[in-house]
């Protein structure tokens, strides 16, 4: 093949089409309407193009890698700790102390009846009423990995009885924090902190430069967490930026 070929045949390859979904209700506030930009979702080596979506604010749903984009509202505003600065504050380290009788392991995301009682636990102990407390056993697949996704299963369990499972994407710009669920009989232990601890762990012996959580939202219950993760860096007009907030 001539260079100029290889030049083109590389061109296309770097071109992937973008999709706007219908509007639809806001999973974050109610009466609010979203919308999200989809990267074609069978656009070929979709693995390959991951890394560089994640670090321009895109985030993995399943098969779909998606950004918000919703008309007249930014509330969701990408976020990724940096790794080799950050320093637990003092109620992080309580944590660390707390949960130092986990045993953690790494598996590779598959479904399991395990796995499945755990998650079905846990959306009906912390999202009850959310719409997604009733999960079928293809949900809870379709959801939290696909087949070409770089995704790893982190288990945290206490005496061989599993309490927590943290969802990873790996990828050479760093982790991506896709979601985390647990018993909801061991919120004591806060171990939500614990799963984004033990990634920043993680990531800091491989080397990588980020942990990535997703979109932070200013005041929302849920999602103003991350603030506590620092440095915290957002992505402000195409820029990643040290975060300003309190």
């Amino acid at each position: 093949m001539s260079s100029d070929r290889r030049r083109e045949s590389r061109m296309k390859s770097d071109v992937v089409r973008l999709f706007q979904t219908l509007p639809h209700d806001c999973g974050y506030f109610s009466g609010r309407i979203a919308q999200n930009l989809v990267i074609d979702p069978s656009a070929p080596h979709l693995d390959a193009v991951y890394g560089l979506a994640l670090s321009r604010g895109f985030r993995r749903a399943g098969g779909h890698v998606y950004h918000p984009h919703c008309s007249g509202c930014r509330a969701c505003v990408p976020c990724r700790v940096v790794v080799d600065a950050f320093t637990p504050d003092r109620s992080q380290r309580r944590c660390r102390a707390r949960n130092a009788d986990l045993e953690l392991r790494l598996q590779p995301a598959r479904y399991s009846e395990e796995y499945f009682e755990l998650y079905q636990r846990y959306l009906g102990g912390r999202h009850k009423g959310g719409g997604m407390d009733s999960p079928q056993q293809e949900d809870f697949s379709r959801f939290l990995y696909t087949e070409w996704s770089p995704t790893r299963f982190l288990e945290i369990r206490r005496n061989g009885r599993l309490l927590a499972v943290a969802v990873i994407d790996i990828c050479a710009q760093g982790l991506s924090a896709v979601y985390t669920f647990y018993d909801p009989a061991e919120t004591a232990r806060g171990l939500g902190t614990f799963a984004v601890l033990s990634q920043l762990d993680w990531a800091a012996r491989e080397g990588l430069p980020h942990v990535y959580l997703g979109y932070w939202i200013d005041g929302h219950p849920k999602m103003d967490y991350k603030r506590r993760f620092q440095p915290l860096e957002v992505l402000l007009q195409g820029n990643w930026v040290a975060f300003a907030g309190a």
